[in-house]
């Protein structure tokens, strides 16, 4: 009997097993294809190692939001969103060249160091590592529709799968296209909702109620929940980025400097800096050799400028708004208990 309470850890102990044992079965299958392929199919199983859950967790209360019961079946389709991020991310460590996460090599940087005695070692792991993130996305569908759900409780999900996939992509490219261009909050708050709010929050959570047969209004509710609630998880994320502590975000703090990303902390700095202080900013921004001085400079300037604070305030400001549209949808009280102790784990965390 699953308890009506929210236990985050017994939650993400399923969906941990439902991944690795997917995820193992499949690498399996894969490396039988030819030695060769055993980095790559070590890679896979890397990937869904570590991770919070939390895109799983929200699939989850929406479907049990909607009135729906506890289910072995649905945890399998709400594991599918972890494969989804687990793809996106391979991706988005190639394509911003970042060396760590979780502590350890990225895929591309694991691959090269398994290619090393190869020639051309680095441009074949990171066509690999883009394969690796291809295989990931197909997986994260195979996954869903072989969850154990109705086909017709699938089939009312199909839609959704269609714009997550596009939002996300699509959010993926607006970052390259901004990067390295003059910040701008606007811009900076328009990747954040695409690349990460939707395919974090709104869209787990509007797949869980469309499983769930959920109706027009607890849809909508979902995304007034969802949204400004997923674009305080990136907002934390820009923060970690600069000033979280590597040991535990497991990523490298001078990244989004080096990339010259368009993060919302940025542009915010850029907003409010002087002529003089923008020139500090041009001089160390996209630098490949940006060392821990440079980092130091950055990081002064931005709490100079109060630009964390700011950040801050409109993460306290999108949790807020969220929760309050909890109180709206006249849920159970656990699912709203659930969707608002989620709200604080996926905004207020130090990794």
């Amino acid at each position: 009997m699953v308890s009506e309470r929210w236990e985050p850890l017994a939650f993400k102990a399923r969906v941990d097993e439902v991944l690795c044992d997917f995820v193992a079965r499949e690498a399996d299958q894969f490396a039988a294809v030819d030695p060769a392929l055993e980095p790559v199919a070590r890679q896979l199983e890397q990937a869904v190692a570590e991770g919070k859950r939390l895109r799983a967790a929200f699939c989850y209360w929406g479907w049990r939001a909607a009135g729906q019961p506890d289910s072995d079946a649905l945890v399998r389709a709400a594991a599918s969103m972890e494969l989804v991020h687990a793809a996106a991310i391979v991706h988005d460590d190639l394509i911003d060249d970042s060396a760590l996460r979780h502590g350890r090599p990225t895929a591309h940087v694991a691959l090269r160091i398994a290619l090393r005695r190869r020639p051309r070692a680095v441009n074949a792991a990171r066509s690999l590592a883009m394969l690796v993130g291809d295989l990931l996305m197909s997986l994260a569908g195979q996954l869903f529709v072989s969850s154990g759900l109705p086909a017709a409780y699938l089939g009312r999900a199909r839609p959704l799968w269609v714009a997550l996939a596009r939002e996300l992509i699509a959010g993926e490219c607006l970052e390259i296209l901004h990067t390295g261009a003059m910040p701008d909050t606007s811009a900076s708050l328009k990747v954040i909702r695409y690349k990460t709010a939707k395919y974090t929050v709104e869209q787990p959570l509007l797949i869980g109620g469309a499983l769930a047969g959920a109706g027009e209004r607890l849809r909508e509710g979902y995304s007034a929940y969802g949204l400004p609630l997923g674009e305080a998880f990136q907002l934390r994320d820009d923060l970690l980025g600069l000033f979280g502590d590597p040991e535990r975000t497991g990523k490298a703090n001078l990244d989004d400097v080096r990339g010259h990303r368009p993060t919302a902390l940025l542009a915010e700095t850029w907003r409010i800096a002087s002529g003089e202080e923008r020139e500090q900013l041009r001089a160390l921004l996209g630098r490949r050799d940006l060392n821990g001085d440079g980092l130091e400079a950055v990081r002064a300037l931005m709490q100079r400028l109060k630009a964390p604070d700011r950040i801050e305030e409109m993460i306290t400001a999108r949790v807020e708004e969220a929760t309050r549209c909890l109180h709206d949808l006249d849920l159970h009280g656990h699912a709203t208990a659930a969707l608002t102790a989620l709200a604080q784990s996926a905004a207020v965390r130090h990794h």
